[in-house]
């Protein structure tokens, strides 16, 4: 069931976009969650960690895609409860 919540919330992510920006733009998270949260996205950028390696097409894929909804999934844990208000956010 998780697996299927976090595959919708990567195909409805363009309508998260406007809370990603009003994370970083807002006063009300601390400099120190701001920087984690690009920390663990230029990181998975720049060193892409493969359980499954990506010639095995789908899976490869997928695996790819499950770790970057845990880390979108952890910059919306680090958000103030006004924030996920003002959006409707529900963790996938």
């Amino acid at each position: 069931m998780r697996f299927w919540r976090r595959l919708m919330f990567i195909f409805k992510f363009h309508r998260s976009i406007p809370f990603f920006k009003d994370f970083f733009i807002s006063n009300e998270i601390t400099i120190g969650k701001k920087l984690i949260s690009i920390l663990l996205i230029v990181g998975y950028i720049i060193f892409p960690f493969d359980a499954i390696p990506d010639f095995l097409l789908f899976f490869g894929v997928l695996d790819d895609v499950m770790v970057a909804t845990l880390i979108l999934q952890q910059i919306v844990k680090m958000a103030p409860a006004s924030l996920k208000e003002k959006y409707k956010v529900n963790l996938p």
